[in-house]
């Protein structure tokens, strides 16, 4: 049952992200870097990484022994859902670049607190969490540069 609320939750926030993300004439339109991945990678790596999250869920979720943990961690993956969907509406519905790169601060703020917390509980669990940071870390270059090469928005 773990198993199947962590995926349907993950399947959730990605299919939210999928109907926010418009790659219509606004982002066309963006200059980009030279070292902009292409445009099928996104989906593979996020799909990786949605994966990689819901696992990691259930391996923390198996080793909470305390209500106040359990409550933590179905916290902070619930907010980091939201700051996740949050960057898409920000960066392609209000096409705000600027506005997402100050958001992307803390949601990358909370895939290191989810590392932190679940290592501390599941050292496999933290570290199926690392590559959705260096993801994220990546896409916080790739938008600091749009904002650069871009910019000003509004």
């Amino acid at each position: 049952m773990p198993f199947m609320l962590a995926g349907l939750a993950a399947l959730a926030v990605a299919v939210m992200g999928m109907t926010i993300t418009d790659l219509g004439p606004w982002y066309r339109s963006l200059a980009q870097p030279g070292w902009a991945p292409p445009d099928p990678v996104y989906g593979i790596v996020w799909t990786t990484i949605y994966a990689l999250a819901a696992i990691a869920s259930v391996l923390a979720w198996n080793v909470v022994h305390t209500r106040r943990d359990a409550e933590t961690l179905i916290g902070l993956f619930a907010f980091n859902g939201f700051l996740n969907i949050l960057w898409s509406l920000i960066f392609f519905r209000m096409q705000r670049p600027d506005w997402a790169l100050a958001e992307l601060i803390v949601f990358w703020g909370s895939i290191a607190a989810l590392i932190l917390f679940c290592v501390r509980r599941s050292r496999v669990a933290g570290l199926l969490l690392v590559p959705y940071l260096v993801w994220v870390t990546i896409a916080g270059l790739l938008n600091w540069e749009i904002v650069r090469l871009n910019g000003p928005f509004g």
